[in-house]
């Protein structure tokens, strides 16, 4: 369901009773300020963008995924009329190297291409076909190289980066290595490649400046890292790029890739007039990174009771070409691996390593989403051997606050494990296609059902999974955000980008009750405004939210003030509510909208949560800030003998701290199930020899509405966290980490099949009689 789907929009008016006013604040569901432009299709996207002079872009990508540069031709596209400019590595003024998490990535290839669709030249020209055919008329002499696209052969080949082919190591010890435990299960679990697939491919215009820096306008996802990247390749100081932020899509991670920038910057600086590039489907799926394909291998002992002795794994993650947020990844994978889950030992190695395939980095619940895929079937398997019901075993395991990570991180947050997997355990069940009427029946395989009824299998199976909010590891943390009043209108000016997340709509509630005034808006984002992070692992509604607050609150106390100190008492005896300022005693009585007239009040305030530190040489270590989870259980019906897979139900029950807006948490739990879908059964990016193949949303294929099942949110679970801001924990990406492992454990329960890989392909749920 969609946000604008989810929001229940309140009446303004009422039988005889005049205009009614709209309900704001937090706990309501106030709609999204862009909800009607984007339902009318008139929401300016970033590809919309139009100046005067404009020229088009192209950039020329590797065709190959592994291959040695001998020479580089621009003549021949030079020569080309209506072309005005060719760059390559040889005019890039600054760093040749860029990266978010490591400057390992050239902006140009210069002697070695190392994944497919690698960029090496970019052109200018006055008509967008002629900027592709100078780029197509670009012509490179290649040695090519072989591809290294096994992980696991990484650790043997010959280098492919100068810094290696080891990103990081992390070596988890927690616990006694000669723990065993009555009954052991083991396995080995493949997680492919995903692709965040934003609803608009990359795009933007860069204007050049007269004191020769550059500004662009792009759907950013973390403005001013874009900034400093820029700003350092092309040699010029951050106060001379300017980023604004327009039309930004919505985005499930950094889906933006940062090389798509640089050439852009670069040829508006070069031909001195404003340049537009926008990417094709295809140019998107190479360039920005993935989610990590990751290989898993587990040992999980169990007493008798089916209660975890020891967890042993080995977790390799594929990072593509270069590190990335790879480094990031496997921190949470590795800190992760043993699940919301008491586990006294446990021994994890976690590999990052550089292959010849496409890029990988942060995609939403990256790490934590593989593992859990993992750790889950784990639980199944132990249930199975000691002939358990799956959600009994899990229930005998859950973590609680205060019990203690494998990281030897206490868990102070809210964790209530146990009432999520309760939750969902006790729901009822769907009725089966036998209790309805024939023609009502939805098949695996199609509305009409593509094999025999007699051959559908129904299974119900368990997710639990959790997640990191904030950065880790030492990650400082921040946010700034002002306030400002003026004739009874406030104005929030933060650089959290709107991605989709709502903090947008969050920030204006957040104003609305606090200082009691009707109309609230959130200005544009650009870097002339003080930093404010990625918009990533819930950041925003932590540290955006939080700055946002202290700021109107201080407006507040500036509003206070004065009607404190005539009335002689301090201003924690006066509130704010329904736009009236009220004594406690009653004395004063007046309204918002008197006390703001002919008055301007702002203030600027920051949000910085408590610091973390990196994991040690043993993977111990206070690594995160909090944490989230989340219990799904699901129902899918699978014929047996063609191997379709119909998802007819989930369940689904989270750790919200509180509901700040009712409909846009919906339907953030919605999507983020669903995207969980497309993992478990759809989505996989293939790579064969380190080529791309169907780089589209043809053959790359998303859950529609159409492959959605029906979702039911059966409890949200508001247990205030006491040191975020409302108490409240991002909704978005703890879904996506449990629905894959649960609709792969309902298949395994329908089946009997280990279904050891994501996405499930066919042939792993068909049963014969042979098997």
């Amino acid at each position: 369901m969609s946000d604008e789907a989810a929001v229940d929009r309140p009446a303004t008016t009422g039988a005889g009773l005049g205009p009614q006013p709209v309900p704001h604040g937090l706990g309501t569901s106030l709609p999204s300020d862009d909800t009607g432009a984007k339902a009318e299709g008139t929401f300016p996207y970033a590809a919309d963008l139009w100046a005067e002079g404009l020229l088009w872009a192209a950039v020329l990508r590797s065709p190959h995924p592994h291959a040695r540069i001998v020479s580089i031709d621009t003549s021949h596209a030079r020569a080309m009329p209506g072309v005005r400019m060719v760059v390559t590595h040889e005019d890039v003024p600054g760093s040749p190297l860029h990266g978010r998490g490591r400057a390992d990535r050239p902006v140009f290839a210069s002697e070695v291409v190392r994944h497919h669709g690698e960029p090496i030249a970019a052109v200018a020209a006055d008509h967008p076909d002629t900027a592709r055919m100078a780029a197509a008329a670009v012509i490179v002499e290649y040695e090519v190289l072989p591809p290294v696209t096994d992980p696991e052969q990484a650790f043997e080949a010959e280098p492919l980066h100068p810094d290696g082919n080891l990103i990081r190591h992390i070596p988890l010890r927690h616990g006694d290595p000669e723990a065993v435990g009555e009954i052991v299960v083991e396995g080995l679990y493949r997680v492919g490649r995903q692709d965040p697939a934003p609803i608009g491919a990359e795009a933007g215009l860069a204007v050049p400046r007269p004191d020769g820096g550059v500004e662009l306008y792009l759907a950013s996802t973390d403005p001013h890292g874009d900034r400093d990247t820029v700003a350092a390749c092309l040699g010029l100081p951050a106060d001379r790029v300017r980023i604004v932020v327009t039309g930004v899509p919505g985005a499930t991670a950094d889906r933006e890739d940062q090389g798509f920038q640089l050439p852009l910057g670069l040829l508006a600086l070069k031909t001195g007039r404003p340049v537009k590039l926008g990417a094709s489907r295809e140019e998107s799926f190479l360039g920005h990174a993935h989610r990590h394909p990751t290989l898993l291998r587990y040992r999980h002992h169990a007493d008798a009771t089916g209660r975890l002795v020891k967890v042993e794994a080995q977790i390799l993650l594929d990072a593509g070409a270069y590190a990335d947020t790879s480094a990031d990844a496997l921190a949470a994978a590795v800190s992760f691996a043993c699940g919301p889950y008491v586990v006294p030992n446990a021994f994890i190695e976690g590999w990052a390593v550089r292959t010849n395939n496409p890029p990988s980095g942060h995609v939403r619940g990256e790490g934590a989403m593989q593992v859990c895929a993992a750790h889950e079937a784990q639980l199944d398997k132990i249930a199975r051997r000691l002939d358990l019901d799956p959600a009994e075993v899990r229930m005998r395991n859950v973590l609680a606050t205060g019990d203690v990570l494998p990281t030897g991180q206490t868990v102070t947050c809210p964790a209530p494990v146990a009432e999520l997997l309760a939750a969902v355990r006790d729901a009822p069940l769907p009725p089966l296609p036998k209790d309805l009427p024939e023609e009502e029946w939805m098949l695996p395989g199609g509305p009409e059902g593509a094999g025999d009824p007699g051959a559908v299998r129904r299974g119900v199976g368990y997710g639990v999974g959790m997640v990191h909010l904030l950065g880790a590891e030492g990650t400082d943390e921040v946010s700034t955000a002002t306030v400002k009043v003026q004739g009874g209108v406030a104005t929030v000016l933060c650089a959290a980008v709107e991605t989709g997340q709502g903090f947008t709509t969050l920030a204006r509630q957040i104003v609305q009750e606090t200082l009691g005034v009707e109309e609230a808006r959130v200005a544009p984002v650009d870097t002339d405004q003080p930093p404010a992070g990625p918009g990533c692992r819930g950041r925003h509604t932590w540290v955006s939210a939080g700055a946002v607050e202290r700021a109107a609150k201080m407006v507040r106390t500036q509003l206070l003030q004065p009607l404190a100190h005539k009335f002689g008492m301090s201003t924690e005896l006066l509130q704010i509510a329904d736009g009236k300022i009220t004594s406690y005693d009653g004395v004063l009585s007046t309204t918002v909208a008197e006390e703001l007239e002919g008055k301007e009040l702002w203030a600027t305030a920051q949000c910085r949560p408590h610091p973390t530190e990196p994991l040690d040489e043993a993977g111990q270590g206070d690594a995160f800030v909090g944490m989230a989870f989340c219990a799904i259980r699901a129902v899918v019906d699978v014929d047996i003998e063609i191997g379709a897979v119909r998802v007819v139900e989930l369940s689904v029950a989270q750790d919200v701290g509180r509901v700040l807006n009712p409909a846009q948490l919906e339907a953030r739990i919605e999507a983020g199930v669903t995207q969980g879908v497309g993992i478990a059964l759809t989505e996989n990016l293939r790579s064969p020899r380190g080529l791309v193949r169907h780089p589209d949303l043809t053959g790359y294929a998303l859950p529609t509405t159409l492959d959605a099942p029906d979702i039911r949110i059966v409890k949200l679970v508001e247990e205030r966290d006491v040191v975020a801001p409302f108490g409240a924990k991002a909704a978005g990406s703890v879904p996506v980490v449990a629905s894959p492992a649960a609709v792969a454990s309902a298949v395994r329960a329908a089946t009997g099949r280990p279904v050891n890989r994501l996405p499930i392909r066919p042939q792993a749920a068909v049963v014969t009689a042979a098997r």
